[in-house]
């Protein structure tokens, strides 16, 4: 019996465990086009104005409008994200800073 239980409550284990795990990227079959924004003028000169992009939400990728960000300290240039052809259709790559 004990040997059953042990059993049991390690299976229940590792199905949480992997239940629990998100995948690191949703691939879409058809790109996705951008909805039109209008950029607002910058709350000041240390900012940065970051299009809008694509952000994972529930297992979907939805439309984030653009803003404007502070610039990082010891990064010089914001890279934009973009879709990436992948096998069986599109990869997001979010936009981030890059070091300079």
């Amino acid at each position: 019996m004990k040997k059953y239980f042990l059993h049991a409550v390690f299976i229940l284990t590792t199905a949480f465990i992997l239940g629990s795990c998100s995948p690191s990227g949703v691939i879409v079959t058809t790109r996705p086009a951008p909805p039109r924004y209008e950029r607002p003028v910058a709350p000041g000169p240390a900012y940065v104005w970051v299009n809008g992009d694509w952000i994972r939400r529930n297992g979907q990728y939805v439309w984030r409008e653009g803003y404007w960000t502070p610039r990082q300290r010891n990064h010089n240039e914001w890279v934009e994200g973009h879709w990436n052809a992948r096998r069986g259709g599109w990869y997001w790559i979010p936009g981030h800073w890059r070091q300079g």
